[in-house]
């Protein structure tokens, strides 16, 4: 536990922080897309139900102040998605608790690939996942950054060697 952050699993009552935090973050940068819209309208039928998870960030007096969501897009494939954190919480290194708390779910489930699509737009994001193990990956980017038009950049997971 960093700052007396913890993790929360996905519930239905949690659904409208999914929605509004990665609203917030992705207006405030680009534009909502059709497929952005389906997915926090509806993150149990189009994440928890096909096999995916999401899990939430909470912080003292702040409550929840970040999601990420892992959606199954393949037999053993996950995109790691929709992860946002409110600008109240900046600061907390609650993107960092987060994140590393989602890359540990996705090896539990066998992830592989594991994999993100964003925007160079985004470069505090993109330091964090390459801190955490993301590499650049073309291959990826060949084969899912389609899904969005504002994707230029797409990163594999590859596990660190152990120290």
């Amino acid at each position: 536990m960093i700052n007396g952050l913890v993790i929360r699993e996905f519930e239905d009552a949690l659904a409208q922080d999914f929605h509004d935090i990665n609203a917030e973050w992705i207006n405030s940068m680009f534009r909502l897309e059709a497929t952005d819209r389906e997915v926090l309208q509806n993150p149990r039928e189009r994440i928890i139900a096909p096999g995916g998870q999401i899990l939430f960030v909470e912080a003292p007096d702040l409550g929840i102040v970040g999601p990420c969501a892992l959606q199954k897009t393949g037999p053993t494939s996950f995109e790691l998605t929709k992860m946002g954190v409110r600008e109240s919480a900046r600061g907390l290194k609650a993107g960092e608790f987060l994140l590393a708390a989602v890359i540990e779910r996705a090896n539990d489930l066998g992830a592989d690939p594991l994999y993100l699509l964003t925007n160079a737009k985004c470069a505090a994001a993109i330091h964090l996942y390459e801190k955490l193990g993301f590499q650049h990956d073309a291959e990826i980017m060949a084969e899912y950054g389609a899904r969005y038009e504002r994707c230029n950049v797409a990163m594999r997971y590859v596990d660190p060697p152990a120290a």
